[in-house]
């Protein structure tokens, strides 16, 4: 026996041919023609091979590819090949770290933010990272007042506004300081400290922006869903709109307790509407014309956290407070096209990507169908399984991007996420402050992946009744 492959190994093969015995799935790259056919027998293919994490596929293909081919390990390896294997134990593990990587240990990521990304921009971003587009720099490296990451930026809000449809008449920012330092910024440049603002708090983050508003202007919660545990949003009937209210304030779609807007609340008068937008923004078509403002940390739908879009009537800028912080206003940032001080350009550069990619999927039309598709198996599936899992929200304010649920006990959801984890999907704990499972299904997160968390669902339930 020229000599064992060891599993834990990447082996440098050239062999003429190699014969398999074992059950298995193999991944290799290969620069010449290789094809599996009956014995199971390769020719001519060279490079390496190596036990892949759980992925596998069957494919024929020649030229510099990689395959992951479901097949068996060989048994036998020629003397030079075992030679060349066992004499390479410091490579071995770093190769087979980068292989990972690049070809298929990625896990269903269902966090709630920083969150998911769509695969093919974070290759983009991969791709272009050393050396962007020829400019002989990385976009971390490259001054922000440069033609380089002025075409970024200019071309980001260009695809934002076009994501959309924002009109003329509104300004687009790219600030940072994350959606809770608007919770302060907002007052300070729509209000007076006289002025009054209402809030209708659905969660955790419309009670935390409304406390903020009060160190700025005369806050005040004209609803709040505390009582029954932030499972509702308010009818228009329901709420009572201070007359003369500088701005009424909303959270579009509250992160943690999974409710969502599908009609916004008219205000009336010369109240403007504000709204957060943070983990629901470009996931679907939104009239911008009805709102004063929206704000959005990009972290949990469009881009990397570091960057906070603010979308604001241009009437609105010039009248912050005049204790606002430079920082804070929006004035210096709209004459200053966002670039005031240094951005965080890797950030607005990704966000761009992201931009680019959902206009190529259609737009927001499009990408609000593959959501409500995405949402409605998630769902379905909590809804037939008679009771084993409960969302604890009404049914007609459910959240398409957040998915809370719970069972019996919370010993029971610490082993459904410790079975799912060990399968791939990570991140499915609740927030801290509610408990239970939520899986958040962000624009990027696959239907494929929704799938596997309802096969899991209905596998773990068919094991505990």
């Amino acid at each position: 026996m020229a000599g064992a492959i060891s599993q834990q190994y990447m082996l440098l093969l050239r062999p003429s041919q190699a014969s398999f015995a074992s059950d298995s799935c193999i991944e290799f790259r290969s620069s010449s023609s290789f094809c599996f056919s009956g014995q199971r027998s390769v020719s001519g293919w060279g490079s390496y091979f190596r036990r892949p994490v759980g992925r596998s596929g069957t494919f024929c293909r020649s030229g510099g590819s990689v395959m992951r081919v479901c097949c068996t390990i060989a048994k036998e390896v020629p003397p030079a090949a075992a030679h060349k294997a066992a004499a390479a134990p410091q490579f071995e593990e770093q190769q087979q770290q980068e292989q990972e990587q690049e070809y298929g240990s990625r896990v269903i990521n269902f966090a709630a933010g920083p969150a998911i990304l769509p695969a093919n921009v974070i290759k983009k971003a991969q791709s272009e990272l050393y050396n962007w587009r020829g400019s002989g720099m990385s976009i971390m490296e490259m001054s922000h007042r440069g033609k380089e990451f002025l075409s970024v930026i200019q071309q980001a809000e260009a695809d934002l506004r076009d994501l959309l449809k924002i009109p003329e008449n509104y300004e687009v920012l790219f600030l940072q300081g994350g959606a809770t330092t608007q919770f302060s910024a907002i007052p300070l440049n729509l209000c007076t400290s006289d002025d009054t603002a209402d809030f209708i708090v659905t969660g955790s983050w419309g009670d935390k922006a409304f406390k903020e508003a009060q160190k700025y202007c005369k806050g005040k919660v004209v609803w709040t869903g505390k009582a029954e545990k932030y499972s509702s949003i308010p009818n228009q009937s329901e709420l009572n709109v201070t007359v003369g209210a500088k701005y009424l304030h909303i959270c579009a779609n509250e992160t943690i307790h999974g409710v969502e807007y599908k009609d916004y609340p008219s205000t009336g008068n010369d109240t403007l509407l504000v709204a957060d937008m943070s983990s629901n923004f470009c996931s679907k078509p939104v009239d911008v014309s009805k709102f004063g403002l929206i704000y959005a940390g990009a972290q949990k739908n469009i881009g990397p956290a570091g960057v906070t879009i603010v979308i604001v009537r241009k009437d609105l800028i010039g009248k912050a407070q005049p204790s606002t912080p430079i920082m804070m206003d929006y004035k210096i940032h709209s004459e200053n096209r966002s670039l005031y001080n240094t951005p965080p350009c890797f950030a607005i550069y990704m966000c761009g990507l992201v931009f680019g990619d959902l206009l190529s999927q259609g737009g927001l039309e499009a990408i609000e169908r593959k959501n409500v598709e995405k949402a409605e198996l998630l769902y379905d599936a909590i809804d037939a399984s008679e009771g084993f899992y409960k969302c604890p929200v009404e049914k007609n304010v459910r959240s398409l991007m957040n998915v809370p649920f719970t069972m019996a006990t919370p010993e029971m959801e610490a082993q459904f996420i410790k079975e799912a984890s060990a399968q791939g999907m990570v991140q499915l704990k609740g927030h801290r402050s509610v408990g239970g499972i939520r899986a958040s299904i962000y624009n990027a997160m696959p239907r494929a992946g929704v799938e596997r968390l309802v096969a899991h669902m209905k596998a773990f339930q068919a094991r505990h009744i």
